[in-house]
Protein backbone atom coordinates (compact mmCIF):
# COMPACT_ATOMS: atom_id res chain seq x y z
CA UNK A 1 0.00 0.00 0.00
CA UNK A 2 1.61 3.56 -1.11
CA UNK A 3 2.03 6.09 1.50
CA UNK A 4 0.87 10.04 0.98
CA UNK A 5 3.32 12.40 2.62
CA UNK A 6 1.95 15.82 4.95
CA UNK A 7 3.45 19.12 4.59
CA UNK A 8 1.92 21.80 7.29
CA UNK A 9 2.24 25.43 6.95
CA UNK A 10 1.66 27.77 9.42
CA UNK A 11 1.91 31.48 10.07
CA UNK A 12 0.66 34.42 12.14
CA UNK A 13 -2.46 35.93 10.47
CA UNK A 14 -1.06 38.23 7.36
CA UNK A 15 2.45 36.63 7.04
CA UNK A 16 1.08 35.48 3.45
CA UNK A 17 0.82 31.58 4.55
CA UNK A 18 -2.35 31.02 1.98
CA UNK A 19 -1.29 32.97 -0.84
CA UNK A 20 2.07 30.66 -0.32
CA UNK A 21 0.38 27.58 0.21
CA UNK A 22 -2.04 27.93 -3.02
CA UNK A 23 1.14 28.49 -5.33
CA UNK A 24 2.75 25.73 -3.80
CA UNK A 25 -0.35 23.63 -4.57
CA UNK A 26 -0.67 25.22 -7.62
CA UNK A 27 3.34 24.08 -8.37
CA UNK A 28 2.56 20.14 -7.40
CA UNK A 29 0.04 18.25 -9.17
CA UNK A 30 0.56 15.67 -6.56
CA UNK A 31 -0.42 17.65 -3.16
CA UNK A 32 -3.92 17.92 -2.46
CA UNK A 33 -5.26 20.84 0.25
CA UNK A 34 -6.37 19.78 3.17
CA UNK A 35 -9.24 21.05 3.67
CA UNK A 36 -10.30 22.31 7.67
CA UNK A 37 -13.57 22.58 8.94
CA UNK A 38 -14.56 25.62 10.83
CA UNK A 39 -17.62 27.63 12.74
CA UNK A 40 -16.31 30.95 11.19
CA UNK A 41 -18.64 32.75 8.62
CA UNK A 42 -17.87 32.07 4.75
CA UNK A 43 -15.90 34.86 3.23
CA UNK A 44 -16.13 36.55 -0.21
CA UNK A 45 -15.38 33.73 -2.97
CA UNK A 46 -14.92 30.62 -0.37
CA UNK A 47 -16.04 27.64 -1.27
CA UNK A 48 -17.47 24.67 0.95
CA UNK A 49 -15.57 22.03 0.56
CA UNK A 50 -12.99 23.73 -1.57
CA UNK A 51 -11.85 26.11 1.31
CA UNK A 52 -13.69 24.79 4.45
CA UNK A 53 -15.95 22.78 5.79
CA UNK A 54 -18.31 25.36 7.21
CA UNK A 55 -19.98 23.40 10.34
CA UNK A 56 -22.02 25.34 13.19
CA UNK A 57 -20.65 25.39 17.04
CA UNK A 58 -22.91 22.72 17.79
CA UNK A 59 -22.18 20.02 14.68
CA UNK A 60 -18.23 20.51 15.52
CA UNK A 61 -18.90 20.04 19.11
CA UNK A 62 -19.97 16.95 18.23
CA UNK A 63 -17.14 16.03 16.27
CA UNK A 64 -14.95 17.36 18.85
CA UNK A 65 -16.86 14.55 21.40
CA UNK A 66 -17.05 11.80 19.32
CA UNK A 67 -12.48 12.14 18.46
CA UNK A 68 -12.76 13.16 15.00
CA UNK A 69 -10.31 15.69 14.64
CA UNK A 70 -6.57 15.55 14.21
CA UNK A 71 -6.59 18.85 15.60
CA UNK A 72 -8.79 21.38 16.84
CA UNK A 73 -8.57 25.11 18.21
CA UNK A 74 -10.94 27.90 19.17
CA UNK A 75 -9.25 30.83 17.52
CA UNK A 76 -10.62 34.47 17.30
CA UNK A 77 -13.92 33.01 18.89
CA UNK A 78 -14.40 30.72 16.22
CA UNK A 79 -13.82 26.68 15.95
CA UNK A 80 -10.93 25.27 13.24
CA UNK A 81 -9.96 21.82 12.74
CA UNK A 82 -8.93 19.12 10.61
CA UNK A 83 -11.05 16.13 10.53
CA UNK A 84 -9.44 12.69 10.78
CA UNK A 85 -10.77 10.49 8.52
CA UNK A 86 -10.03 12.77 5.38
CA UNK A 87 -6.37 12.41 6.57
CA UNK A 88 -6.13 8.85 7.09
CA UNK A 89 -7.75 8.77 3.50
CA UNK A 90 -5.49 10.44 1.67
CA UNK A 91 -2.22 8.85 3.19
CA UNK A 92 -4.28 5.67 2.28
CA UNK A 93 -4.59 6.19 -1.16
CA UNK A 94 -1.18 7.55 -1.86
CA UNK A 95 -2.04 11.13 -1.87
CA UNK A 96 0.11 14.22 -0.49
CA UNK A 97 -1.28 16.55 1.85
CA UNK A 98 -0.92 20.57 2.20
CA UNK A 99 -2.01 21.99 6.01
CA UNK A 100 -2.79 25.78 6.16
CA UNK A 101 -3.18 25.88 9.69
CA UNK A 102 -2.13 27.52 12.51
CA UNK A 103 0.89 26.35 14.62
CA UNK A 104 -0.63 24.40 17.25
CA UNK A 105 -3.05 22.87 14.54
CA UNK A 106 0.80 22.04 12.93
CA UNK A 107 2.18 20.75 15.92
CA UNK A 108 -1.23 18.42 16.69
CA UNK A 109 -0.53 16.93 13.06
CA UNK A 110 3.13 16.36 13.99
CA UNK A 111 2.14 14.81 17.01
CA UNK A 112 -0.30 12.21 15.31
CA UNK A 113 1.56 12.15 11.98
CA UNK A 114 5.29 12.20 12.81
CA UNK A 115 6.87 12.37 9.28
CA UNK A 116 4.74 15.78 8.74
CA UNK A 117 6.86 18.66 6.92
CA UNK A 118 6.68 21.80 9.13
CA UNK A 119 7.34 24.86 7.70
CA UNK A 120 6.81 28.34 9.43
CA UNK A 121 6.67 31.28 7.65
CA UNK A 122 7.67 34.88 9.43
CA UNK A 123 6.67 38.37 8.62
CA UNK A 124 9.52 41.04 7.78
CA UNK A 125 8.60 43.14 10.95
CA UNK A 126 5.42 43.32 13.48
CA UNK A 127 5.15 46.98 11.49
CA UNK A 128 4.85 44.86 7.77
CA UNK A 129 2.33 42.06 9.73
CA UNK A 130 0.16 45.26 10.99
CA UNK A 131 0.10 47.09 7.71
CA UNK A 132 -0.78 43.41 5.86
CA UNK A 133 -3.58 42.82 8.62
CA UNK A 134 -5.25 46.25 8.23
CA UNK A 135 -4.82 46.38 4.19
CA UNK A 136 -6.38 42.81 4.37
CA UNK A 137 -9.85 44.91 4.96
CA UNK A 138 -11.31 41.66 6.03
CA UNK A 139 -11.65 42.34 10.11
CA UNK A 140 -12.28 44.96 12.11
CA UNK A 141 -9.84 46.65 14.48
CA UNK A 142 -10.65 44.27 17.70
CA UNK A 143 -10.38 41.34 15.39
CA UNK A 144 -6.65 42.47 13.93
CA UNK A 145 -5.58 43.27 17.80
CA UNK A 146 -6.56 40.18 18.76
CA UNK A 147 -4.44 38.25 16.00
CA UNK A 148 -1.53 40.34 16.84
CA UNK A 149 -1.84 39.76 20.78
CA UNK A 150 -1.06 35.99 19.00
CA UNK A 151 1.75 36.69 17.16
CA UNK A 152 4.67 36.20 20.01
CA UNK A 153 3.13 32.75 21.01
CA UNK A 154 3.03 31.75 17.32
CA UNK A 155 6.77 32.89 17.08
CA UNK A 156 7.69 31.30 19.63
CA UNK A 157 6.21 27.62 18.71
CA UNK A 158 7.51 28.26 15.07
CA UNK A 159 11.10 27.75 16.22
CA UNK A 160 9.60 23.89 16.57
CA UNK A 161 9.33 23.47 12.79
CA UNK A 162 11.23 22.09 10.12
CA UNK A 163 11.77 25.07 8.78
CA UNK A 164 11.13 28.94 9.51
CA UNK A 165 11.18 31.47 6.44
CA UNK A 166 11.40 35.00 6.33
CA UNK A 167 8.36 36.05 3.98
CA UNK A 168 9.76 39.68 3.37
CA UNK A 169 9.41 39.20 -0.64
CA UNK A 170 7.02 36.93 -1.73
CA UNK A 171 8.43 35.47 -5.11
CA UNK A 172 11.51 34.48 -3.03
CA UNK A 173 9.76 33.15 -0.29
CA UNK A 174 7.56 30.65 -2.73
CA UNK A 175 10.48 29.67 -4.29
CA UNK A 176 12.40 28.61 -0.78
CA UNK A 177 9.09 26.90 0.51
CA UNK A 178 9.01 25.06 -3.17
CA UNK A 179 12.45 24.28 -3.23
CA UNK A 180 11.71 22.76 0.52
CA UNK A 181 7.86 21.06 -0.28
CA UNK A 182 9.55 19.32 -3.55
CA UNK A 183 12.21 18.09 -2.23
CA UNK A 184 9.95 16.64 0.63
CA UNK A 185 7.53 15.24 -1.61
CA UNK A 186 9.91 12.75 -4.15
CA UNK A 187 11.92 11.48 -1.33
Amino acid sequence: MSSGKLVAIAAPSGSGKTTIAREILTRNPSLSFSVSATTRSKRSGEVEGRDYFFLTAEEFKKKIDAGEFVEWEQVYGHYYGTMKREVDRALQSGKNLLFDVDVNGALSIRRQYPDTLLIFLLPPSMEALQQRLKGRRTEDPSTIARRLERVPMELEKGMQFDHQIVNDELSRAIEEVQRIVHAHIHT
